[in-house]
């Protein structure tokens, strides 16, 4: 009778199986869905108003956590590690105002941070009348607009950001300052890079830190 008792207690394989295997996946599911909303996110570059620096085709791993994140469904905001600095590449939601708009994530350069008087002049850029050398900005002719700007005083809760294709982006000189709450968080690394003319991976780009 014992023997039968435990013939009847014993689990199924194949049962425990499945249902460990179902677990698994779930667990994996929740803690990548976890790390998209707090921790980390990817982003790909859809045009070339960050060249040299990011090229269309580049794959970025974005630091959510950096500056503080928007607990999903609500309007809380958990502190961040610190407050973007100039120099900062951030990816962030597109700031305009028309709730028809499809939402759009961007990816710029802070300049200036709140308090900051940026002005720029024959496209070089000073910052409370000090100009800045920007060795990573890239010059291409014809020379817009934009090249003379400002002096703007940077509000409180606001961003100034530019483009390093500094000729051919849409940025603070089109659209205005940059609020904080839309702020995704920081580019910190190139994952992954396909060159969309020669049809391959750019693999000298491959964990490229963001600089």
């Amino acid at each position: 009778m014992a023997r039968d008792s435990k013939r009847k207690s014993a689990k199924p394989k194949g049962k425990s199986f499945y249902r460990d295997f179902v677990e698994t996946i779930v667990t994996a599911v929740l803690l990548a869905l976890i790390l998209r909303a707090f921790v980390v996110q990817t982003f790909r570059i859809p045009s070339g108003s960050m060249e040299d620096t990011l090229l269309i085709g580049d794959f970025l791993v974005v630091n959510k956590f950096i500056y503080g994140i928007k607990v999903p469904f609500t309007e809380t905001r958990i502190r961040g590690v610190r407050e973007p600095e100039r120099g900062d590449v951030i990816v962030f939601e597109y700031p305009n105002p028309n709730p028809r708009v499809k939402k759009e994530n961007y990816v710029k350069r802070c300049v200036g941070v709140e308090g900051d008087i940026v002005e720029m002049k024959n496209n070089v850029v000073y910052i409370n009348g000090e100009p800045v050398t920007e060795d990573y900005i890239k010059l291409k002719p014809p020379t817009p607009r934009w090249s003379t700007f400002g002096p703007v005083k940077v509000p409180e809760g606001q961003l100034l950001m530019l483009g390093d294709n500094r000729n051919y982006s849409a940025d603070s000189r089109d659209w205005g300052f940059l609020d904080k709450s839309l702020m995704q968080g920081k580019a910190i690394v190139i994952y992954w890079s396909w060159d969309g003319i020669l049809k391959r991976p750019r693999l000298e780009r491959f964990f490229q830190l963001i600089r």
